[in-house]
């Protein structure tokens, strides 16, 4: 019987994704497990794994097509086995400017789902049960995201995908080649998953005769350039916007012509925090391992401020009829890498000590920077704060990270002369820049909370009670 592949849901907030890559083509041999395609969401890039083993009978969707969520998007089975549907499915393609694409979806479930009990109670969809007998799986262990705790398919397979620890074909390959243990790896994949990067990671560690990069396996047509052209001028390289970058310039874009904005800027005495930071930075490090940074201290008085500040922390909605003021703060840290710019969320931080703070925004920038990070990690943001103070630069106007109402730029500390009780001292002083949506908050609000801020930074003291 053909097994279906799907376009996970990777988050809760996550609609549909666009297929990068397929690393097989029809008709290829496929193992359950193996990495059978790249898709990238709003938010991260990502591979899927075959559910099945068997022959890749049908792909629905090329490269490059945009599908909805727990979509049919290929099927797997044995050799000449009919593919359901597989005449009605039309394959995605792309749509001249300006025209709309209607797309016919494959069903394989009923169109409208039935709740239906067990003699426990579970609420479970038709689906999430056939999916669950097929795999043997236990329902009463999935946790539902529907109505009142209903269980969909997808729930079945996010606790399947959840249930064991894997390692990717390609690591497992790599580990074989240069007998490598992979039982004392941690992988640091979605759901555990021991990634060709891990095993590299043990492999640099290790002595050996030939670098470990002759080793690696290629994945063709992944980040391909065309080959340079030349100009009267010089040398013309046309690189292709990654997935990411499309996502990040549709996304800047829309904040940008959507929003209209106002910025503030104030300078901030540095003195006191960074003698406070001084007198507790080793205490922090010896108890939890990471090194408290100004950004830490920083990120800590904008929590603060922003409790006192509501309209500063909170968002639009889409017909721009309501306003939504958290109580809280989910606090997301910008940070940029080779491949473009991500926005990790840091959740509940006004709940957070300094030095719970420390470890969170560490924790949660490591997986950043190594591509780990999971789709609902980057979710559910209420403010955001970019810095860009360790290259330098004096001062920036940050782009809003929709749905955000505002964003905060910071810059470096730099020794500026001021005026004291009448005499003139340098002191370090650091440019901040606030940047927020007029429709939600008006320019004394955002006064008010700059002015909030500076007092909790060069009063840092009050942070700590």
């Amino acid at each position: 019987m053909a097994v279906e592949v799907i376009m996970p849901k990777a988050g809760s907030e996550m609609e549909e994704g666009e297929i990068v890559q397929w690393f097989k083509q029809e008709g290829d041999e496929v193992k359950e497990g193996e990495i059978l395609l790249e898709i990238v969401t709003d938010k991260v890039n990502m591979e899927v794994e075959a559910e099945a083993s068997g022959t890749l009978l049908k792909i629905l969707h090329p490269a490059g097509s945009t599908v909805p969520v727990v979509q049919t998007i290929a099927w797997i089975g044995q050799p000449g086995e009919a593919v359901p549907g597989a005449g009605e499915a039309p394959v995605a393609t792309a749509a001249p400017a300006g025209e709309t694409v209607v797309e016919t979806k494959v069903e394989t479930e009923p169109a409208q789902e039935v709740v239906v009990f067990d003699n426990s109670g579970l609420r479970a969809t038709p689906a999430a049960r056939a999916y669950a007998r097929e795999k043997g799986l236990d329902l009463s262990k999935v946790k539902g995201t529907g109505a009142k705790g209903r269980v969909h398919k997808e729930d079945v397979i996010d606790y399947k995908l959840n249930s064991k620890v894997k390692i990717s074909p390609l690591a497992a390959r790599i580990a074989q080649i240069e007998g490598i243990n992979t039982e004392s790896i941690a992988g640091t994949g979605p759901n555990g998953k021991i990634m060709k990067a891990d095993v590299l990671a043990v492999l640099n560690d290790t002595p050996k005769a030939e670098p470990a990069k002759k080793q690696e396996i290629a994945q063709p047509g992944k980040n391909s350039v065309k080959a340079p052209n030349e100009n009267q001028w010089g040398i013309v390289e046309t690189v292709p916007m990654s997935p990411m970058r499309k996502v990040i310039s549709k996304r800047m874009s829309e904040s940008y012509f959507s929003a209209p904005t106002f910025v503030v800027n104030v300078e901030v005495d540095m003195t006191e925090l960074l003698a406070l930071r001084k007198k507790v930075v080793d205490t922090i490090l010896e108890e939890t391992g990471k090194k408290a940074t100004v950004t830490d201290f920083v990120s800590l008085a904008v929590i603060k401020s922003l409790m006192k500040h509501p309209y500063v922390n909170a968002s639009l909605s889409s017909d721009e009829k309501e306003m939504y003021l958290h109580h809280y703060v989910n606090l997301s840290i910008a940070v940029g890498m080779d491949s473009g710019l991500v926005v990790p969320v840091i959740k509940g931080a006004d709940k957070m000590s300094l030095k719970e703070l420390v470890v969170a925004s560490k924790e949660i920038t490591t997986k950043a920077l190594a591509g780990k990070l999971k789709p609902d990690e980057m979710a559910d943001s209420t403010f955001t704060i970019s810095n860009l103070g360790m290259y330098g630069v004096k001062s920036f106007v940050p782009i809003i990270n929709q749905p955000n109402t505002a964003i905060l730029g910071v810059s470096a500390t730099v020794q500026k002369p001021v005026v004291l009780n009448g005499e003139v001292k340098v002191r370090p002083i650091m440019t901040l820049t606030l940047t927020a949506d007029h429709r939600v908050v008006d320019g004394l609000e955002g006064a008010k909370f700059m002015k909030t801020l500076k007092e909790a930074i060069e009063n840092p003291l009050s942070l700590l009670i």
